[in-house]
């Protein structure tokens, strides 16, 4: 496994990275309402991207046809944009995207409710929120991976939720998915030592039900097995000496 360690002036233009990608969920955020189509969101996004000279990270990566994954209810990651599918008052919908500025990624993921939602659909948004910084307590120079994911584990279990064990976070730089794997679970190894210039996508998919997921003829979006809500919450993280630096906030 080879884990990179940034040099200052990567980590510059992935501070950079961050920030754009901030700006995008902020912006593309104020779009969604009932009666707007995933494929009109998406159409925003690129269009933000683009607007602040970056290139979509997720757009023809692997063959995805989207500049954005748009996840709606049980679907936990990796909804491809339709023009078809409208968002309803009482959706959740997981907006999942990436950016590549000068050669540098940044990823992140929101959760967020259209219109008026139920209770029990808003705990489960802030609940999967909350693990995110809940996990990255853990994210400290001498622990190990194992320590955030333990972390999240615990906290989203004592609410009765489960993690989607099929899909981990990951390091990130100049690729979107590099070493190392991060689970939201815990493991019976400890992973790697975590280091200054690490950096990190942390990113909880969190199920109001079980665990099991199933993946859909299109290849690409992943729905829980059981029909239930899903959340999901991401940030691109630095390790520094002290507390980690979120990349993906203004």
């Amino acid at each position: 496994m080879a884990v990179t360690i940034k040099s200052q002036r990567e980590i510059d233009l992935m501070r950079q990275a961050g920030k754009i990608l901030a700006y995008v969920h902020e912006e593309l955020a104020k779009y969604i309402k009932p009666g707007i189509s995933t494929h009109e969101l998406d159409m925003i996004a690129r269009d933000l991207i683009k607007s602040k000279d970056c290139i979509p990270s997720f757009l023809g990566y692997e063959g995805y046809p989207a500049s954005v994954c748009l996840s709606l209810n049980d679907e936990v990651v990796h909804g491809i944009p339709r023009k078809d599918v409208l968002l309803l008052e009482g959706d959740i919908i997981s907006v999942d995207c990436g950016v590549i500025y000068k050669g540098y990624q940044s990823d992140a993921a929101r959760t967020y409710g259209v219109g008026k939602i139920t209770p029990e659909a808003q705990k489960l948004i802030d609940v999967t929120k909350e693990s995110f910084f809940v996990g990255i307590k853990e994210a400290v120079k001498g622990n190990h991976i194992n320590d955030i994911s333990g972390a999240i584990e615990d906290y989203c279990h004592s609410f009765g939720y489960s993690l989607v064990e099929d899909l981990t976070g990951h390091g990130i730089g100049t690729e979107m998915h590099e070493d190392p794997q991060i689970p939201n679970f815990r493991q019976r190894r400890q992973g790697i030592k975590i280091l200054p210039g690490m950096t990190f996508a942390i990113e909880p998919m969190v199920n109001i039900g079980g665990p099991e997921v199933a993946w859909c003829d299109d290849e690409w979006t992943v729905v829980t097995e059981d029909g239930s809500l899903s959340a999901h919450y991401e940030n691109t993280i630095l390790i520094t000496d002290g507390e980690p630096e979120i990349l993906s906030l203004l």
